[in-house]
């Protein structure tokens, strides 16, 4: 990628680059010979996600890779069936971040809730996340696992623990 965007915090490595790809990022079409994507999805509204994968396939070589992982709500909602204690629901809630436990009701309580997109929007499984990669344009979608794609520059950002009883998926533009 050639373009430099804005930064943000720094638990992200130093040559991580930020931007905003529901607005579009600052990158010129078919520049990116892949994009990696983790546990970002799901803080995106349904519309939102249609446009950050338009975008992200936008941005893509002919041939380029999207690798991303996110929870799997298929895994979650199977727990959440073979949980038959009381807590089942409160226990789905959490794992999935769809639900909150308090609402803060300072101005810096709502500041950070407005700002800090901390809470899941959307969840997704591997058969809704294909029909939305295919509708943005994109083919050889396949689940994947850590480490498992055919760039080795994916395995200088993927994080294993990142990876746990979560959804991975690759595509190619």
């Amino acid at each position: 990628m050639g373009a430099t965007l804005k930064s943000s915090a720094a638990i992200f490595p130093a040559n991580a680059e930020f931007g905003d790809v529901i607005k579009g990022l600052p990158v010129r079409a078919g520049e990116c010979q892949g994009v990696y994507c983790s546990h970002v999805l799901e803080h995106l509204a349904l519309n939102d996600l249609r446009t950050a994968l338009r975008e992200t396939y936008r941005i893509l070589s002919g041939g380029g890779v999207f690798r991303l992982v996110l929870p799997d709500l298929e895994r979650e909602a199977r727990t959440y069936l073979d949980d038959e204690s009381s807590a089942a629901a409160i226990n789905f809630m959490r794992a999935t971040l769809l639900g909150k436990e308090d609402r803060g009701r300072s101005i810096k309580a709502f500041l950070r809730e407005w700002l800090g997109n901390s809470h899941h929007l959307w969840m997704w499984d591997f058969k809704s996340l294909r029909t939305e990669l295919q509708g943005a344009g994109f083919s050889e979608i396949r689940r994947a696992e850590f480490g498992d794609s055919v760039d080795p520059k994916f395995c200088e950002v993927e994080d294993a623990s990142r990876w746990i009883s979560c959804l991975g998926v690759e595509c190619r533009r």
